[in-house]
């Protein structure tokens, strides 16, 4: 889709093609990020380049600590914090240390496609599992997919790709349901959470913690959309206190974040974000954006879950063919991303982190399509 994209902007001008594909921040950095950047790279001292701890740097280490204590009404202290080169990084690290070959990891859908490659470098087995009508967490299907070789349930909330925020209410039944089915076969399952658009959520919703409600949880997340960079691969990952044999997990992550050949997160950003907790893009640009997309093609008439975070539409196509109505969109310069590709068939990806003429723009292409198939 990148490259198809490339193509058709250079055959009929930028400005005519629109490119839904990616999930590019396009809302620039907060200006504070400006300028804490421009003075931390001034910092000449001795060392400031240098290597470290592979878990990274103690001071960034304790101001994410201290903040996320206050998110998660909690005490994490600077042993539960790894910092890590992105989410990705994360979640590799994550996998790395606790699958053995053959565990498996369920995997609730639509899901971010990589998530099937980075368990599989790691000689895990994902099982997929559906999700409610409107992309809530089904407690039937993931406990009916648990067995006695489940390591991980893996979540993502709110999800790319259909923005859907799990509520407390999801959180709590998921929770109750792991300590059962861990106390009954013996065996500890982990939950991990993957988080990067945390921030990025609409109309009062919050993102419930996962681990102040489930010991055996872990946290991988990223500053790549709350300060909108992510190619300056920054993220870390947050152990909960409580968390089963902390200590030789700790360690085994540490270790693979070394080993993996990270060896540690980008040095410069993780100094630059140590003056940073808290600080996020304004999620309102987004809702707008998300609104006026929701809006124009509800009212083509489009099935579409409006979404409660992260900045992604999954609508439902009028033809069971999701990849035939992606090129059927590309006639009118409209790049999408197919459903299936997610684990979510019948649907599209719609990334609206564009400029609002882009959203309004394609909206005849989005109607044309819609009718051509209607």
């Amino acid at each position: 889709m990148f490259e198809a994209g490339i193509q058709l902007k250079e055959e009929y001008g930028a400005e005519n093609v629109f490119d839904f594909s990616l999930g590019n921040p396009n809302v620039p950095p907060p200006d504070i990020f400006q300028r804490v950047l421009r003075e931390t790279a001034e910092d000449d001292r001795p060392g400031v380049h240098g290597y470290m701890p592979n878990a990274g740097l103690s001071e960034t280490r304790s101001a994410i600590a201290r903040y996320l204590s206050d998110v998660h009404e909690m005490t994490i202290t600077v042993d539960h914090i790894l910092t890590t080169c992105g989410a990705g990084g994360a979640l590799n690290v994550v996998f790395k240390t606790l699958l053995d070959p053959g565990d498996e990891v369920i995997i609730p859908t639509p899901f971010f496609v990589e998530y099937r490659f980075y368990i599989d470098n790691h000689g895990g087995t994902p099982v997929l599992v559906t999700t409610n009508d409107d992309f809530s967490l089904d407690m039937a299907a993931i406990e009916k997919a648990v067995t006695e070789k489940t390591k991980i349930v893996l979540i993502n909330s709110p999800n790319n790709p259909t923005g859907a925020v799990y509520d407390a209410r999801q959180i709590d039944a998921l929770s109750r349901l792991l300590k059962e089915k861990s106390a009954a076969l013996g065996r500890d399952i982990y939950l991990v959470s993957d988080e990067p658009y945390r921030d990025i959520v609409y109309d009062g919703m919050s993102v419930p913690s996962v681990l102040s409600r489930f010991s055996n949880s872990i946290v991988a997340t990223s500053y790549s959309k709350n300060l909108s960079i992510p190619g300056e691969r920054i993220g870390y990952i947050v152990l909960s206190p409580e968390l089963s044999d902390i200590s030789a997990v700790t360690a085994g992550m540490v270790l693979c974040n070394r080993i993996l050949g990270f060896v540690n997160a980008p040095a410069l950003m993780q100094r630059v974000v140590t003056r940073l907790q808290g600080v996020s893009v304004d999620s309102a640009i987004y809702q707008k954006k998300r609104d006026l997309l929701y809006a124009g093609l509800t009212d083509i008439g489009y099935d579409v879950e409006k979404p409660g975070g992260a900045f992604y539409l999954f609508p439902r196509t009028p033809i069971d063919d999701d990849v035939a109505f992606v090129q059927a969109l590309q006639k009118y310069n409209i790049l999408a991303v197919p459903g299936s590709g997610f684990g979510g068939p019948g649907h599209i990806r719609i990334c609206y982190c564009v400029d609002d003429n882009t959203i309004t723009g394609a909206m005849n292409g989005f109607e044309k399509a819609f009718h051509e198939f209607r």
